[in-house]
């Protein structure tokens, strides 16, 4: 099934029903008034949605043309945002970003942050940040709803609670990370609101393109027109099920909660990247310094996540606009 959320200046919008091709799509209305809903109350909700979903794309109800436009964030907000870094490729990249000691057992503990999820912005939303000096970011990766998640679970039942796939572009201001990094507390003002495709997929919609916990289709970026980067999102080094446990070690995480991958990232130079960060940090390795500089206000991103030479893909597309936020009146 895919599931979108239209924007109705209402706190979490209004659930719709997509069609397979996203040419096409119902409101979900009277089966459930928006996606948070219908992820709290799955086990009732599934079986009607399905119907619903299977009629739509056999041309059986009326309905109207899908607009991504129109479109908030499959969830507006959410109970909890919890991003991994499950690429080890990056994270080895970026200890040498930020000069930083080694992370101890890296290869065996995944790293995760806790992030703001009150306010996530649409895929076609203007990005509003306060300075170009900040180091402006992109981030394309992927990420998973889940339902009620145990206290303690382990990877392979964890796994079992995935609701929803979806694709995200979680924000980074760089300028500001390395300070926040060695507080020791995280992530706070690096970290503005994060972007998300329009639709938000059940795993069976993505064919071949999931297995092992982990989504194996490649993620196109482009920055001003320009192509940046397509890596493939199977090579993680932790899948799903594991992101969900470490969350989940020592609290239960409540239906609604998306956790994430972390910045896509391939060993294979050929792929590109996914972040400006490590497009740096691979030029200071080949040439002793950055030759990149980060987004300036009016820069436009584009990410849409593909199956390798096929068409569209699963999750629509993030395109966003940098601006320079308003100062308050």
């Amino acid at each position: 099934m895919k599931f979108a959320t239209l924007q109705d200046h209402t706190l979490d919008g209004r659930l719709l029903i997509v069609s397979r091709d996203l040419t096409c799509c119902v409101e979900a209305g009277v089966l459930a008034p928006t996606l948070l809903y219908a992820v709290q109350h799955w086990e009732d909700l599934e079986a009607g949605l399905r119907r619903c979903y299977d009629a739509l794309n056999a041309g059986q109800l009326a309905s109207q043309p899908f607009d991504p436009r129109r479109c908030a964030a499959p969830l507006p907000r959410s109970p909890q945002w919890c991003d991994g870094s499950a690429f080890l490729n990056h994270a080895n990249l970026m200890e040498k970003a930020f000069g930083t000691a080694p992370i101890p057992d890296l290869a065996t503990i995944p790293l995760m942050y806790q992030g703001a999820s009150d306010d996530f912005l649409g895929p076609h939303d203007d990005v509003p940040l306060p300075s170009e000096a900040d180091g402006i970011d992109f981030e394309g990766e992927f990420g998973v709803i889940v339902a009620n998640v145990p206290m303690g679970v382990d990877a392979d039942r964890a796994l079992d609670c995935v609701r929803l796939v979806v694709q995200l572009n979680d924000w980074s201001l760089r300028a500001m990370g390395p300070r926040e990094m060695r507080t020791g507390f995280g992530f706070l003002q690096a970290k503005p609101s994060t972007s998300f495709a329009p639709v938000a997929v059940t795993p069976d919609e993505l064919g071949s393109g999931w297995s092992d916990g982990r989504v194996h289709l490649q993620l196109e970026v482009t920055w001003n027109e320009a192509p940046f980067g397509q890596p493939n999102g199977g090579e993680m080094s932790f899948g799903f099920g594991d992101l969900i446990a470490h969350a989940a070690r020592t609290r239960r995480l409540r239906a609604g909660a998306i956790i994430g991958t972390g910045t896509v990232s391939n060993a294979s130079r050929a792929a590109g990247s996914a972040c400006i960060a490590e497009r740096r940090v691979i030029e200071v390795i080949d040439h002793g310094e950055p030759r990149t500089g980060f987004m300036r206000f009016g820069d436009r991103v584009r990410m849409e996540a593909r199956w390798p030479g096929a068409g569209a893909g699963p999750f629509g597309v993030i395109e966003q606009t940098v601006v320079c936020a308003q100062a308050p009146a």
